[in-house]
């Protein structure tokens, strides 16, 4: 028998709503529509799918994909132990067995011969057919399937099938605007709105960069870790100069360009 306590959100996760993205959201729960969510790194993708989990009250079972993954990691496969063989459930056939929230984070990140595995549960059939088995499981009412990418990574090697992309809806996540970004990153950093905004301006600076030069801009998470490297007693500058700056890019250019403006916004 399954734990379903391991698998709930048991506190509230904060939430910055943007717009309609909750109600949207449940009434595609409602219909147990499959969910797939776009937007750039760290903008808040995994957050708000925890966030509706713990609204909804589903346990949620997240899987990060890799191109390493197959479908027998999703599924599950028979183990050798010391009684002869078991059968051990993947992630996917343990959420659609106890009606979870199964999150496919970066889904383009594994093999498209993978991801063919969750057709029959994005459908009428709500169905996952365990062929090494030889069991047909139908999903629990509860279950649900979400997925998520970043379009900025896609390329005609990594993006889904049309097949795949047909079986669910979607919604596009952005950045948030400065204003509620730096309420994000002062809620969730434990700073004061000053420095929030601060690090939302350094941000804007390395965003408008994207494409020239850098294939992404700087997260709100990235700017939450400056904001705690201060905490602990960090220069401003030089936190985030390893927080924001050090991680997105070896470009000497580039980092110049950055450091540039965080010592602007310091001075």
């Amino acid at each position: 028998m399954t734990d379903i306590a391991q698998y709930k959100v048991s506190t509230e996760p904060f939430y910055q709503a943007q717009g309609d993205e909750i109600s949207i959201y449940e009434a595609a729960y409602n219909s147990r529509l499959p969910m797939m969510i776009k937007g750039p790194t760290g903008c808040g993708k995994s957050r708000f799918i925890e966030y509706m989990a713990w609204k909804l009250g589903r346990p949620l079972i997240t899987v990060a994909c890799n191109e390493d993954m197959t479908a027998s990691d999703l599924v599950g496969r028979y183990l050798l132990d010391a009684n002869g063989t078991r059968w051990l459930d993947g992630p996917l056939s343990t959420a659609a067995r106890i009606g979870a929230i199964c999150y496919l984070d970066e889904i383009v990140e594994a093999r498209q011969d993978t991801t063919v595995v969750i057709h029959p549960l994005t459908d009428h059939r709500r169905t996952l057919p365990l062929d090494k088995k030889g069991e047909l499981i139908n999903a629990h009412q509860d279950f649900q399937l979400v997925i998520s990418y970043n379009p900025g990574y896609q390329s005609m090697m990594k993006d889904l099938k049309q097949s795949t992309k047909q079986r669910f809806v979607a919604m596009d996540f952005d950045y948030p605007s400065a204003k509620t970004e730096a309420e994000i990153i002062s809620k969730e950093a434990k700073c004061d709105i000053e420095l929030a905004a601060k690090l939302v301006k350094i941000g804007s600076t390395a965003r408008n960069l994207k494409g020239h030069g850098l294939d992404e801009g700087i997260s709100t998470r990235l700017m939450v870790y400056a904001a705690n490297l201060m905490s602990q007693g960090v220069a401003a500058p030089a936190a985030c100069r390893t927080a924001l700056v050090r991680p997105i890019t070896d470009d000497k250019d580039i980092r110049a360009t950055l450091d540039h403006a965080i010592d602007q916004v310091f001075a």
